[in-house]
């Protein structure tokens, strides 16, 4: 079913062993910061690119998935752990995390959920030391 569909957006997990596509423009795009996804994705935040089940696949290997409660499930790469989806159980609706995203520049939050667990320092981070990374990185691999 994929095959004649176009994708407009791609993404994958750290280690290549999951990818997938969107064919329709992911909507209401957020940053998520209740206890839950902080927990979830081990940061301040989730940041996730919403998109119906209908237009979004699956394209190479399939996330395992944790029911995170009784209403939702997180999906994650078995290999790498990368975080790469949540969907509460009875929805239309997956949300996949804009990190995961081949250009996640291409996809910017427009609001925010979960803000009674905001921490108070993101309001600070403007003006910090600004540093790159080294080019290439480091190759990783399972231990």
């Amino acid at each position: 079913m994929t095959g004649d569909r176009k994708a407009v957006l791609s993404g994958g997990c750290q280690c290549g062993a999951i990818r997938y596509a969107f064919y329709a423009e992911p909507e209401n795009a957020h940053l998520c910061h209740c206890r839950m996804c902080q927990k979830a994705v081990g940061g301040a935040f989730a940041a996730f690119a919403p998109v119906r089940h209908r237009d979004f696949a699956w394209t190479k290997g399939r996330p395992r998935e944790f029911l995170s409660s009784d209403r939702a499930a997180r999906g994650f790469c078995p290999d790498c752990g990368t975080p790469l989806s949540f969907r509460y159980l009875a929805s239309a609706w997956c949300g996949i995390t804009i990190g995961s995203l081949d250009d996640p520049g291409a996809v910017p939050p427009a609001l925010h959920y979960g803000v009674e667990s905001r921490v108070p320092w993101l309001d600070h981070l403007e003006g910090l030391p600004e540093h790159e990374t080294q080019p290439g990185g480091v190759t990783g691999k399972a231990v």
